[in-house]
Order: structure tokens, then C-alpha cells, then sequence
């Protein structure tokens, strides 16, 4: 089998393929989560904290002085950004949670499907058990 015909195969297969578009819709989804974090939720907490941006905390490293801007603390030299590892787990949490809740509401979905009704027997084997029934007699 060529490599080309082999790669071929690999990637249309059906999982290669589902894969693919649950990366996609991970990262689309993972903006969505990144704005209700950053636009929605970190604000409330701000506020709840007394107005404060957690994305604006760090320790400078390089002597840098704590009334500056991020950015250019950064400039500046190295620096701890704590506040924005906070957002980040903030943001983790959040997303976890929400994928947490959609397994179990699919996982939920799965166990209350109603099975399948049994398929009809076919009309041969019925014939067969008739013809059995019979010579039994």
C-alpha cells in the first residue's frame, strides 16, 4: 500500500474525521467561555473586590514599580502576572464545569432512550416452528 493511499485512509476514517470537528468547535467554544469570563463574570468579581482588575495584578521582578500598567511593567523586565493566572483558572473552571454538565445531561439522554422494539420474526421461522410444533405431535 502506497504512503499516499495509506494517509488516505487514515485520515477518512470516521474518528479522524469526528476529531477534527470536535477541535473546531472546542476552540469556538473556548472563545465563547474566554467572553463570559473576561466580559461577564471577572467584572462581577472585580466589582464584588472593589473595583479591581485581577488581570492587572503582578509582582515585578526587575524593580519595577506597582503602580504601573501591566504592559509596561512587562517592558520593564520580568514580572509575575498572578492576576492573569487567575482569569486563566477562572476561565478552566468555568469551562470544565460546563463540559462537566454536558456529559451528564448526554449521559442522561443515553440511559432514558427508550430500546428499540424487538424485530418482527420472519415469516420462514415461523413456518419452521409450526412444521416443528406439528411433528412433535
Amino acid at each position: 500500500m502506497s504512503f499516499g493511499s495509506e494517509f488516505k485512509e487514515f485520515a477518512l476514517k470516521g474518528n479522524v474525521m469526528d476529531l477534527a470537528v470536535g477541535v473546531i468547535i472546542g476552540g469556538a467554544f473556548g472563545k465563547i467561555v474566554d467572553s463570559v469570563v473576561g466580559d461577564l463574570i471577572m467584572p462581577v468579581v472585580s466589582r464584588i473586590f472593589g473595583g479591581l482588575d485581577f488581570s492587572s495584578y503582578y509582582i515585578g521582578l526587575a524593580g519595577q514599580a506597582a503602580g504601573l500598567p501591566l504592559v509596561e511593567a512587562k517592558k520593564a523586565g520580568a514580572v509575575l502576572a498572578y492576576g492573569n493566572f487567575i482569569t486563566i483558572a477562572i476561565n478552566f473552571i468555568i469551562l470544565a464545569l460546563i463540559i462537566f454538565l454536558m456529559v451528564k445531561q448526554m449521559n442522561r439522554l443515553k440511559r432514558e432512550a427508550p430500546a428499540a422494539p424487538p424485530a418482527p420474526t420472519p415469516e420462514d421461522v415461523l413456518l419452521l416452528r409450526e412444521i416443528r410444533d406439528s411433528l412433535k405431535k
